[in-house]
């Protein structure tokens, strides 16, 4: 089997996304060995990965981009000459290509539809089309989780049969992350007292306002005790958060964009992670606070049940005195920290990257075949 993935996320500054592009796409190359696996444009195997920054130097990126559009224009898509069996779509494709049998695509969210306040006529516009183009066209889709695929079936009216659920990995170095690794990386940022950790881009659907007004609640004892730490880059319309953050003091201690590598001992070394959500395709922070073995604290909304198992305690994310009761709960309870750790860490089993490598070439391959019955007929 020959297939082509679009890679061209990974040469955009994003988050989300182009985690999941990177590590699907490292996994996939790791065990292809019985197929043909491309990554557009000629990316080849994977260097490290930068959320802010393209994978590739500055021209190639320029160039690439520049290819991008000109695809996006016209039914080419894939390079003259070029013939696949799938080709699998990223959500910055705007045409479907004509010379392959099969066309794929993964569903990340509908949160533009169901929250359309916390995004920005760009982003919504994106989706539209990105939807309206690809995702109604495609002849097979993945979703991410069984809450992003009810979206889809609710919201676009994609068929049930056309989607399947392939739920994200987790990178073996959250799993892995030590005591000692931890304790580096929390020399290196200067961190010098047990915190409480939040990580994702800061942006008004993570809901950050609501976890900083839950720990100026929290009892002076426990805040001379424990640091909120938040680590991640800002995003639209963050302004205001970014400012309180900076300005916050008395134990908030924010970081900022952390670099990935540092990102597994930062997260193994959180007495406790808090992730307030309030709409989540997948949650890919969650997951990998879980692999880490740390106690977790996340929403009842949306994929975060489905996602958390009985791995973390999910409260209301717009309640703020629900907030701060759960994280007083377990920062004065270490049994019950450590049996939520447990329960964490079983969970996170569920999401291997090689589980899901394993999983999207059996829906390339069932997808081909759906493709060769139809000929047949």
């Amino acid at each position: 089997m020959r297939i082509c993935i679009d890679g061209t996320p990974l040469l955009v500054r994003s988050a989300g996304v182009k985690t999941y592009l990177y590590h699907w796409l490292r996994s996939l190359q790791a065990s292809s060995s019985l197929h043909d696996l491309t990554i557009f444009p000629m990316i080849g195997r994977l260097p490290g990965l930068d959320h802010q920054h393209s994978i590739k130097p500055l021209l190639p990126t320029v160039f690439h981009l520049a290819v991008l559009r000109v695809l996006n224009r016209s039914r080419a898509w894939l390079p003259a000459g070029s013939s696949y069996d799938v080709f699998h779509a990223s959500n910055l494709v705007r045409n479907l290509p004509r010379n392959t049998k099969v066309t794929t695509a993964t569903l990340h969210d509908l949160t533009t539809w169901t929250m359309p306040e916390m995004h920005t006529r760009g982003n919504i516009a994106a989706d539209q089309a990105f939807a309206e183009r690809i995702v109604a066209k495609a002849d097979r889709l993945i979703a991410v989780s069984e809450h992003t695929r009810l979206d889809a079936i609710e919201i676009l009216r994609i068929p049930s049969d056309k989607i399947d659920v392939i739920h994200h990995g987790v990178p073996d170095r959250y799993f892995d992350a030590s005591p000692d690794e931890a304790e580096t990386v929390a020399r290196k940022l200067k961190l010098e007292r047990p915190y409480i950790l939040f990580c994702a881009t800061i942006e008004p659907r993570k809901n950050l306002d609501v976890l900083l007004d839950a720990y100026t609640l929290l009892a002076p004892t426990l805040k001379e005790t424990f640091d909120l730490v938040v680590a991640g880059m800002a995003g639209w319309a963050s302004q205001s958060t970014v400012e309180r953050l900076k300005r916050s003091g008395n134990g908030v201690r924010y970081l900022g964009y952390v670099a990935e590598n540092d990102m597994p001992g930062l997260t193994r070394g959180a007495t406790l992670f808090v992730y307030p959500s309030l709409y989540e395709g997948f949650g890919l922070p969650l997951a990998q606070a879980m692999a880490a073995g740390v106690p977790t604290i996340t929403s009842e909304v949306s994929s975060m049940p489905e996602i958390a198992g009985e791995g973390a305690l999910l409260i209301d994310p717009r309640s703020v005195e629900e907030l701060r009761a759960a994280m007083t709960r377990l920062l004065l309870s270490p049994s019950l920290r450590e049996n939520l750790a447990v329960k964490a860490r079983r969970q996170a089993e569920h999401y291997r990257w090689e589980d899901c490598a394993a999983k999207s070439w059996d829906f390339f391959e069932r997808a081909l075949g759906s493709f060769s019955r139809g000929s047949k007929g």
